[in-house]
């Protein structure tokens, strides 16, 4: 199982960015995924998750209105398109599923200058 996220990037508070996560070596659309984000000398937290068949999302209260998350299940990738970035988003990004069942991959880090 490998998980791989790109993405990230550094820009100014207000900008935005889109995340992609691409999962292989497990059935991508039988699982619930899920997005976190880890910041210096705090603990993963959850960000925003997605159905297997991505009829239902949800979203931590800091992002809500500003991040959106999506799936293609035919490209085995979770996106996560986030808007009006602050600079508490600041953070490394990561997917994996619903209860983080697999190996953690590199992450994908995302700087919001002020």
């Amino acid at each position: 199982v490998q998980l791989v996220e790109s993405g990230g990037d550094s820009v100014q508070s207000g900008g935005s960015l889109r995340l992609s996560c691409t999962g292989s070596g497990f059935t991508f659309s039988g699982f619930a995924m899920s997005w976190y984000r880890q910041a210096p000398g705090k603990e993963r937290e959850l960000v925003s998750t997605i159905t297997n068949a991505g009829g239902i999302t949800n979203y931590a209260d800091s992002v809500k209105g500003r991040f959106t998350i999506s799936r293609d299940n035919a490209k085995d990738t979770v996106y996560l398109q986030m808007n009006n970035l602050k600079p508490e988003d600041s953070a490394v990004y990561y997917c994996n599923t619903v209860n983080g069942r697999f190996d953690w991959g590199q992450g994908t880090p995302v700087t919001v200058s002020s």
